[in-house]
């Protein structure tokens, strides 16, 4: 915040006070050139004296931010977002806009406050989740200083071997279309570049990451088509297996289920490195996770996932796995999700901001601020801590992490310079590969479940 000096009112104290001073009629001190200089060091000093009464609060920080006076923590936190760009890993508006309003893009203004349309304009049914949350629109991404989104694109897993392809594209249009709708407010933006050119133009850098491997059809054309389309990450699975990769519920089996990568899975993933599509590990399962990262020669994310130990959700990153992510490059990008955040060992009665903090600050503690960032999962979920309630409260995380001591340096890295150094490093990686030969390996027919609904080669 930029407080201008408002320096009127004490230069005409000081106007004022030096017109009212009386010297002695003596000739000799006017006369004497030491008196005439006590004089002009005594009129110096009285006004310096009343310089020194301006308030603190008028007066220039001098951290070079451009503002005046000591800043509050959320104050500060606002400058900094201000300043540099803040990046979220995930968000689910595009799902919202297919369950509630069949995808009808126009029937919606993102430029007001979607809370009442959502619930004014779209029907209530008992089998959908999550209930309209309604967490995002363009003024709350304003006030909460979003520079650049990656929007989810994601179909139900019931869809799998179905017409889960299909349902892809629809939500990838969806995407393009509402970024068309406000051309002032949206750029639809495909590289590293992309996103720091748009955040200098004062729009927002819109990005698409498509949330789940059974989206391409088990075929690494259909991967290539989505990349072509501007899919700039895949999550490997979603809640459920593909052909070639486990999801994280292989892991609550009693016994747990070994399913990593197939070796077709290990393919896609030399393919995406090899578009410089960004590698999502966000809901796979640890040995999915393990072959990811021992296949990969990119820096992987974790979109949306939190930290397993302070809430141990097989969503969340275990240790073991933070430091192979570490040893990769890699970035755990926090979910704001109630239930990803508040479980044992840490549940509490009421979740709060401080327990997403907490989730950030283990990363960080644990790994190194190098490999932490924000993914919240906002339009995905219907249940959030107190004070992250939607996309408009990002500088409140921030304001708290100030108080907690952080610095300007590790909290320009959480907001968004991670995550540049990811994708710059992917994209660094697909430079060196551009002489590869696509991948054109065919899945083993055997490995797909219900031939019956597709067309075997």
């Amino acid at each position: 915040m930029s407080l201008e000096m408002d320096t009127s009112s004490s230069s005409q104290l000081t106007k004022d006070r030096n017109q009212g001073i009386k010297f002695r009629k003596s000739p000799k001190l006017y006369e004497n050139r030491f008196g005439i200089g006590v004089l002009v060091v005594l009129l110096f000093a009285i006004t310096l004296g009343l310089g020194i009464g301006i308030p603190l609060s008028k007066r220039s920080s001098g951290d070079g931010s451009g503002t005046t006076g000591p800043q509050t923590a959320l104050q500060r936190a606002q400058t900094l977002l201000s300043n540099n760009p803040l990046i979220d890993g995930h968000n689910d508006l595009p799902w919202q806009y297919r369950q509630y309003a069949k995808n009808k893009v126009y029937t919606v203004d993102l430029s007001q406050d979607t809370r009442l349309q959502w619930n004014e304009s779209v029907p209530m049914t008992d089998n959908v989740f999550p209930r309209i949350p309604a967490q995002t629109d363009i003024p709350r991404l304003r006030q909460g200083k979003l520079a650049a989104v990656f929007w989810a694109v994601f179909v139900s897993c019931g869809s799998t071997q179905k017409d889960a392809v299909r349902q892809g594209f629809d939500q990838v249009d969806v995407i393009h279309k509402y970024v068309e709708k406000y051309p002032t407010t949206f750029d639809l933006v495909t590289t590293a570049a992309g996103i720091e050119n748009s955040f200098a133009n004062g729009k927002i850098a819109s990005l698409i990451g498509l949330e789940g491997g059974h989206m391409i059809g088990s075929t690494l054309g259909l991967l290539r088509m989505y990349y072509q389309l501007g899919c700039r990450y895949m999550t490997l699975t979603h809640s459920c297996d593909t052909p070639w990769a486990g999801n994280y519920k292989t892991d609550l089996a009693d016994p747990p289920v070994t399913k990593g990568l197939s070796e077709f899975g290990k393919i896609v993933v030399k393919e995406m490195n090899r578009l410089g599509m960004i590698i999502d590990l966000s809901h796979t399962g640890i040995d999915t996770q393990k072959d990811a990262l021992m296949t990969t020669q990119a820096p992987v994310i974790f979109s949306h996932s939190s930290a397993y130990t302070l809430c141990n959700h097989y969503r969340n990153v275990n240790d073991e796995i933070l430091n192979m992510t570490r040893v990769n490059g890699g970035l755990v990008m926090v979910n704001f999700y109630t239930g990803y955040i508040n479980c044992f060992p840490s549940n509490q009665t009421t979740p709060t901001l401080s327990q997403v903090v907490d989730h950030i600050e283990y990363i960080k503690d644990y790994i190194g601020i190098d490999y932490v960032g924000i993914g919240a999962d906002y339009d995905g979920v219907d249940l959030l801590p107190v004070g992250v309630e939607d996309v408009s409260t990002y500088p409140k995380v921030f304001e708290e992490l100030i108080k907690r001591g952080w610095s300007d340096a590790d909290l320009i890295k959480l907001a968004g310079g991670n995550f540049l150094r990811v994708f710059k490093e992917n994209e660094r990686i697909r430079d060196t590969l551009a002489n590869d030969s696509p991948f054109e390996d065919i899945i083993d027919q055997s490995q797909i479940p219900f031939l019956n609904c597709t067309t075997s080669f």
